[in-house]
């Protein structure tokens, strides 16, 4: 009997390292330098305009931050004034940079607070790397049915010749009609009846999740094509998003990462599930025509008007490491995702680090006003007005009975409460060894920890060490259990 191979991997494919090396230290000490050196620049420009660029600098982040929010939220001459103060407030400051001569110490201050933050960004990514996920052998499928919409991505399925490609590596392909409704679950479940041992898809993120489904209620791999618009799952999995036929190199030469299946509801989603205001938006029919457009006749009344609908959400699934979070109330919108989000981002418009963290990411944002707008745009994260956690379990409630819902993009109306749990590890995701992968997440800035680490106290690594060790013995056994099923899987399939 042949042990199944493991590779420790981050989720595009790069090895992983376990613990800070010793140019993370350094570059943390850089970081710490920069920002030292930038509070040299200010104190010494104190009567050279240093404190008239903070000043002005912090001014037009306010005075923006309005403006947008008039213009999100209300029509008329309102509107104008907000998009006039939008583009009027960083326009005002390059100004008054130039009338009173303070480039020299804009750009220092500029300079040295940015090369601080990538600095600090490198330097945390280097001592903590995400967590690993785990590749495995996969064996080739001898019996792989893909299911493919023409029509997905303006027509990626044939300008990328992916029909063609799949039958030539052996695989059975169905095509959709665009010009009719199609169960494809019922079809995945079909091609399960008839012995596929892979199912596939190539389409946009709502189809994948619904064979996705299928895959994982029968434990067959599933292999993702991106031939959708955004494909936002491939993306996460590192996968190819300007050429979708090399997606299909995994049906030769692939590996197979195990990640979590999000369910809403009793139906799969694979990136997220959004409530409140982006919900009521794409339930209209002119949206997929006029996106733009739909948003902005849209805004005012769902922000501040007659048609603002509030959801309220409670949380559950706590850990020893994680507690339960305090329900939230009253939020203009909130989106739930399979797998916590790099940074908050409620058009799941971001990164996941991880696909694997068996956790719900949950971003909530509730703005009353421009001045909440505010202070959105210079807190962050720190503002009152967004929250974002992670949570095992989400349920969703309204005063209505039924609410807007957009699962992975698709427009649904759902009963409440509606509630969002993780299947962790279900999917057996079958990917080409070789991918580009994606842009590496990069952490929040915490200086504690940045200072913690330059000085070589442990930092991020102390952090990892009792981590790794708890889940070495987990591991293994893991590894063993995998081991013993792709043998009896082996055993058990049938020879070409």
């Amino acid at each position: 009997m042949t042990a199944t191979r493991f590779r420790e991997v981050d989720i595009d494919g790069t090895p992983q390292r376990r613990s800070a090396d010793r140019t993370a230290r350094v570059l943390a000490r850089c970081a710490l330098l920069a920002a030292v050196g930038a509070v040299v620049v200010l104190l010494v420009a104190l009567g050279d305009g240093g404190l008239e660029v903070v000043a002005f600098g912090f001014l037009a982040l306010v005075v923006w931050a309005a403006g947008v929010w008039w213009f999100l939220a209300h029509r008329g001459p309102v509107r104008v004034v907000g998009a006039l103060l939008a583009v009027a407030a960083p326009a005002g400051v390059v100004v008054l940079f130039a009338y009173h001569d303070l480039w020299p110490t804009a750009l220092l201050l500029f300079f040295g607070w940015g090369a601080a933050l990538a600095l600090a960004r490198w330097a945390l990514r280097r001592a903590r790397p995400a967590r690993a996920g785990r590749a495995t052998a996969a064996p080739r499928p001898q019996r792989p049915v893909l299911i493919m919409n023409p029509k997905s991505g303006g027509g990626k399925v044939g300008r990328f010749g992916l029909v063609e490609r799949a039958e030539r590596l052996g695989a059975r392909v169905v095509l959709l009609d665009p010009s009719a409704h199609t169960d494809v679950a019922a079809l995945a479940r079909e091609a399960v009846a008839e012995g596929a041992d892979l199912l596939g898809v190539a389409g946009g993120d709502g189809t994948q999740a619904q064979v996705a489904a299928v895959a994982a209620e029968h434990g067959l791999p599933f292999l993702v094509i991106s031939a959708g618009t955004r494909n936002h799952f491939a993306m996460d999995l590192g996968l190819d998003r300007a050429d979708p036929a090399r997606c299909l190199d995994a049906l030769t030469d692939g590996e197979e990462l195990r990640v979590d299946l999000g369910e809403v509801a009793g139906r799969a989603f694979v990136n997220t599930v959004s409530f409140g205001v982006y919900a009521d938006i794409v339930q209209r029919p002119e949206y997929r025509e006029d996106k733009a457009g739909t948003m902005l006749s849209l805004l005012p009344d769902l922000l501040v008007g007659e048609g603002v609908r509030r959801v309220d959400a409670t949380f559950g699934g706590a850990t020893p490491t994680s507690p339960s979070a305090p329900p939230l109330s009253d939020q203009q919108a909130l989106l739930v995702s399979n797998n916590p989000y790099g940074s908050p981002d409620l058009a799941g418009g971001g990164r996941r680090p991880r696909l694997d963290s068996g956790e719900l990411g949950v971003t909530g944002i509730r703005v009353e006003g421009a001045a909440q707008a505010a202070e959105l745009a210079v807190r962050g994260s720190q503002s009152t007005g967004l929250t974002v956690l992670t949570a095992r379990r989400v349920e969703v409630t309204s005063e209505e009975a039924e609410i807007a819902v957009a699962v992975d993009g698709e427009a649904l109306r759902l009963p409440t409460p509606v509630v969002c749990t993780l299947d962790p590890g279900a999917l057996r995701v079958l990917v080409p060894r070789d991918r580009p992968g994606v842009v590496p997440v990069a952490p929040r800035v915490d200086w504690r920890q940045l200072a913690a680490l330059a000085f070589d106290r442990g930092g991020p690594d102390a952090e990892t060490t009792a981590e790794t060790a708890a889940e070495t013995n987990t591991e293994q056994d893991s590894a063993a259990g995998s081991a013993r099923d792709f043998a009896r899987d082996s055993e058990e399939r049938p020879h070409a």
